[in-house]
């Protein structure tokens, strides 16, 4: 039993630490996309099911010996891809589709040995059922879960704030050595000890139903879409983190602790009620939310104990519908298959079938409807199916209630606003605020709750910068400086609305690099800024440190960093070698301007401690609201050599910025976004 135990920790402690660890060193690959996790989060998943089928079929159909054999065999060769960390081969090189590059790193550098982890626990499970007869296992199945949910809880705590990402992968690729003899001693005992008599109940267990297949199923899907789409919703309007990955994982893996360890701590009173609590609140947080009106304080609680309750709910089902050891791999394959499909409906099917967010809400609805009918399907209630009584009617007038709501919800997002798109990289709407015609009508553009750029629409107005680019901002003060000397060379980090492009004049050059190929057509066929501009505009497709990487010196006068207004912010692109980058592109005397307003994060002890190891001087410029003018209170940060210096009118509006903080450097190995939490 200790054997089996061990084994099953290790590799579940292994199995659920590599998704972070890999994540987070391919995530400034694919552009520092929230979506980066949810890909690998279907990837994942998706060879959980190929580990389960083989379990399954494995022990169907083959003879001890031969299981002992083969699962040795390809332990050994596991072997062969260690260590995990990814190729620079494997580094995407154009603009092609993400998902697919996603994919590929994840196949080559631990497809093999996730495989091999991911079919541990039902395998060792079968083989534990084999050797001691009649013995039940399905509480090795929550150790499983408890060895997962440290690995995940360890993470952000006890390795990411210490370790590099180079350095986590390494220790991980010892561990998984150290498991591959582990694994294999516990094969081979297993192999040797064999019983060929097969107890007389076992032969008798009852098979389950072609209902509880799809039962099984539907459940497992159910909270697989939910911790997902809490996943992806946190990741998008918060940070892509891992803090925020492994948050809504661990509480998920959780609920399978609980529920099926030993009798199971789940009842459906009180948590049947409790989860149409949970989704009435999610579903009313998710409105407000829209408009960015919920803290961060009550967001992050709020759908972690929805996540909690709503999985209480699924899996604590499962586990009261869990079938005889006999049909144990049956069981774990179509959980297993049910997960992936939560995964391929969020990470595939979402981004490219619906223009906005819509997972999240349908996950609710789907919940709802769910939990009226495992009591209506349940033998032991037969009084709940006669719609008579007031429990199944009360229960499914709720359903019914959610799901108005929610469509509600969907229908009014969507008239209020002129354009509603999305893909990989998140969802953006453009929408009118005030009166047609009027001077003051402005035009914004959103992406998930954090607004990207706002323009008036009135033709003597609409060339105005305005938000956080107002006449005294940051970005502002450098452009007049270098404007004295004139025609200048601007490029931008993030397109937007194309607001810099407002400071262009004849024969000044404005270079945009951006990402998403959704935003280009939207800055130039929904916003003024873009056509409008007295200088020349070029865009450059991709992400802009491999952008910057490939191109020769640019000699911008100007390089502004605007990719962090949002705060789901890619770290990427402030790191000490990202700063090395855009000095490469700029004159000697040119201006790399950070824009740093964030609502969570304070990135200035960030930029001070890369500015003082570069070499460099960097001032502060705060600015203030001014609803009068429509401008934002924003942060910049503008980086300079130290023998151009700064002139008179920018010291006299700024702060020196290496009177903030200090904070570990952030390098391409090594950042933590704890150490800078508000």
């Amino acid at each position: 039993m200790i054997l089996y135990a061990l084994t099953i920790v290790v590799s579940a402690f292994l199995l659920f630490q590599v998704q972070p660890v890999i994540a987070k060193i391919i995530l400034p690959w694919f552009g520092g996309s929230a979506a980066v996790w949810t890909t690998c989060m279907l990837f994942f998943q998706t060879v959980l099911v190929l580990g389960y089928l083989y379990s399954h079929t494995t022990v169907r159909h083959l003879k001890p010996r031969t299981q002992m054999l083969l699962h040795v065999f390809l332990l050994v060769v596991s072997a062969a891809v260690l260590p995990i960390y990814p190729r620079e081969w494997l580094k995407p090189s154009g603009t092609g589709d993400p998902v697919v590059g996603i994919l590929a790193v994840l196949a080559v550098s631990v497809g093999l040995p996730y495989f091999l982890l991911s079919t541990t626990g039902p395998l060792l499970q079968a083989w534990y059922t084999r050797q001691f007869k009649g013995a039940i296992p399905y509480r090795l199945f929550a150790l499983s879960n408890a060895g997962s949910m440290f690995a995940l809880v360890s993470y952000p705590f006890l390795f990411e704030p210490v370790y590099t990402t180079r350095q986590q992968a390494g220790m991980w690729s010892i561990a998984y050595g150290a498991f591959i003899v582990l694994c294999a001693i516990t094969a081979i005992r297993s192999g040797n000890a064999y019983v060929i008599e097969v107890p007389a109940e076992v032969e008798a267990a009852e098979r389950p139903r072609a209902a509880q297949y799809w039962m099984w199923g539907a459940l497992a899907a159910c909270a697989s879409t939910l911790l997902l789409a809490i996943t992806n919703h946190l990741s998008q309007n918060v940070a892509a983190i891992p803090f925020l990955w492994v948050l809504p994982l661990s509480v998920y893996l959780l609920t399978f602790i609980l529920c099926f360890e030993g009798s199971g701590w789940y009842r459906r009173f009180p948590y049947i009620p409790l989860g149409a609590i949970a989704l009435g609140s999610m579903a009313y947080a998710m409105s407000g939310d829209l408009e960015g009106n919920v803290s961060i304080k009550i967001l992050v609680p709020l759908f972690s104990m929805g996540l909690f309750v709503c999985c209480m709910v699924c899996h604590g089902e499962l586990a009261q519908m869990k079938p005889h050891p006999r049909y144990l791999t049956h069981f774990y394959v179509m959980v297993s298959v049910g997960g992936a499909a939560g995964g391929l409906l969020v990470g595939l099917v979402a981004p490219h079938l619906f223009h906005a967010f819509y997972e999240m809400p349908l996950g609710l609805v789907a919940c709802a409807v769910l939990m009226v009918l495992v009591m209506k399907f349940d033998p032991a209630l037969r009084w709940f199916r006669s719609w008579r009584q007031p429990a199944p009617l009360a229960a499914s007038t709720l359903a019914l209630a959610l799901t108005v709501y929610v469509g509600l919800q969907i229908r009014t997002a969507e008239r209020n606003a002129r354009l509603v798109v999305r893909n990989f990289y998140g969802g953006l709407r453009v929408r009118d605020s005030g009166p047609v015609n009027a001077q003051d009508t402005i035009r914004t553009l959103i992406h998930g709750t954090i607004n990207h750029g706002e323009e008036y629409l009135a033709p003597s107005k609409r060339d105005i910068p305005i938000t956080y680019y107002g006449g005294g901002s940051g970005v502002a003060l450098a452009v007049q400086d270098r404007h004295t000397t004139g025609p200048i060379r601007i490029g931008v980090i993030g397109l937007g609305t194309g607001t810099m492009a407002a400071f262009g004049k004849p024969g000044d050059y404005v270079r945009f690099y951006e990402i998403n190929p959704l935003v280009p057509p939207i800055a130039k066929g929904q916003f003024y800024f873009v056509p409008d501009s007295k200088a020349k505009v070029d865009i450059a497709m991709g992400d802009a440190r491999l952008s910057l990487e490939r191109e020769q010196p640019e000699n911008f006068d100007i390089l502004v960093v605007d990719a962090f207004s949002s705060d789901a912010i890619p770290v990427h692109l402030l790191t000490r070698e990202a700063m090395q980058l855009y000095f490469r592109h700029l004159k000697p005397d040119g201006f790399l301007v950070v824009h740093i307003s964030n609502r969570y994060l304070d990135l200035q002890p960030v930029l001070a401690g890369e500015t003082q190891v570069t070499g460099k001087i960097g001032r502060v410029v705060d600015t203030e609201d001014d609803d009068t003018q429509d401008l934002f209170g924003a942060t910049w940060v503008l980086i300079r050599s130290p023998s151009a210096g700064f002139s008179q009118s920018i010291l006299s509006r700024s702060t020196d910025l290496a009177k903030a903080r200090k904070v570990r450097l952030w390098t391409d190995d090594y950042s933590n976004l704890f150490q800078i939490l508000k």
